[in-house]
């Protein structure tokens, strides 16, 4: 098409007229070409610019799960323990924070174990700790003096009133098997005794006959 213009141009105005109009069509596509590359580099730009769709930091999209993590290691850190003392025939005496439901074989583990001579025999292991307990392992040949809260002279070994059976209750002086089985029950009701002198809150158990096992009862 063109081509036809320009033989129509030449046959018409001569041949200069057809060498100019060469050139200018030459330009022209010059021109075109120039265009068409400005505008491809211009479009690659375009898509550069995407990138800017994902601004949001990925911190930021993740704060609210540390967060959670953070609640979560606080409520652990809240979890119940229990503080009990460790004394007697064991490696390390001393306080203790364990978690609420361990055993006296906790607390003995926790303060180091066991002392070569420690005397295991009046001690219940399985017994579930309270806050606030004291855990005395006793030596052999231990009398109740040494225990602590003895009358002076040598005696059988204490009896921890938290943990001992019907049998055992029944062998102290004064308490019959009535009165046994009412210990267990009121411990079982109320929870555990905090100090020896919380036996009084059991009936059938008054002043005269706790100053009898004062000596030979602890918690």
């Amino acid at each position: 098409m063109a081509q036809e213009r320009v033989r129509r141009v030449a046959r018409r105005y001569g041949a200069g007229a057809r060498v100019a109009v060469l050139v200018a069509l030459a330009c022209l596509l010059a021109g075109l070409a120039v265009a068409g590359m400005v505008l491809a580099g211009a479009g690659g730009g375009v898509m550069i610019e995407r990138a800017s769709e994902d601004e949001v930091p990925a911190a930021e999209d993740g704060a609210p799960g540390e967060g959670d993590t953070e609640a979560d290691a606080g409520e652990v850190a809240e979890a119940s323990t229990v503080v009990v003392h460790v004394d007697g025939a064991v490696a390390s005496a001393g306080v203790y924070e364990l978690a609420e439901g361990a055993r006296v074989a906790d607390a003995v583990e926790s303060a180091g174990g066991f002392l070569e001579g420690a005397d295991t025999t009046s001690l219940n292991l399985a017994a579930p700790l309270s806050d606030g307990e004291k855990v005395h392992v006793p030596v052999v040949g231990e009398d109740v003096e040494e225990s602590g809260t003895g009358t002076g002279g040598a005696g059988p070994s204490m009896v921890d009133i938290n943990t001992a059976s019907v049998e055992e209750l029944d062998a102290l002086p004064g308490v019959g098997e009535a009165t046994a089985r009412a210990i267990v029950e009121d411990r079982e009701t109320n929870g555990p005794f905090s100090t020896p002198e919380d036996l009084m809150r059991v009936s059938g158990i008054g002043e005269k006959k706790f100053a009898k096992l004062e000596g030979l009862i602890r918690v």
